[in-house]
């Protein structure tokens, strides 16, 4: 069977919000605020927000030119169903970052850029947020491990 690695593919940020982020390939997490430089950063429950490959990859199927960052999202992942980690798992992030999520999906109160070419968006049902409890710098190929168990799947 082969083993797919849990990792971070992109490191995204924008100057505003509502908008696509950028790859920048590095960051860093602050606790308690979120990935520095990024307009989502605060004292909130969604300072940091995740999507996987195989989410966007559903767009892609769908005929839709997208990539990471293109769903607003700061860290793109591979390897990890994120929208079955049930809130307050937490997922250390590199060497040193440890997340908490905070809420699975979210309300679209505006519909963004990509629904309105695809008629369609993954983020508000597969994009994941959290909280930085220690912060640290991430990267690219960053390895993500999941501390606490998912549900159904060992001790609960």
């Amino acid at each position: 069977m082969k083993t797919i690695k849990k990792e971070i593919i992109a490191v995204c940020v924008s100057k505003a919000k509502g908008e696509r982020k950028t790859d920048v390939g590095q960051g860093e997490l602050q606790q308690g605020f979120g990935l520095v430089g990024d307009a989502h950063g605060g004292d909130w429950h969604r300072q940091v927000s995740l999507l996987a490959d195989e989410s966007i990859e559903k767009m892609r199927a769908a005929g839709l030119d997208v990539g990471a960052g293109d769903f607003a999202e700061n860290l793109t992942t591979r390897g990890i169903h994120l929208y079955s980690l049930p809130i307050g798992t937490r997922l250390r992030v590199g060497a040193s970052a440890l997340l908490e999520i905070t809420q699975i999906g979210k309300v679209c109160h505006d519909r963004c850029a990509i629904y309105h070419q695809a008629g369609d968006c993954v983020m508000p049902r597969e994009g994941i947020f959290a909280i930085v409890l220690e912060g640290g710098p991430v990267k690219t190929g960053d390895a993500v491990e999941i501390l606490e168990p998912i549900a159904g799947e060992g001790s609960q």
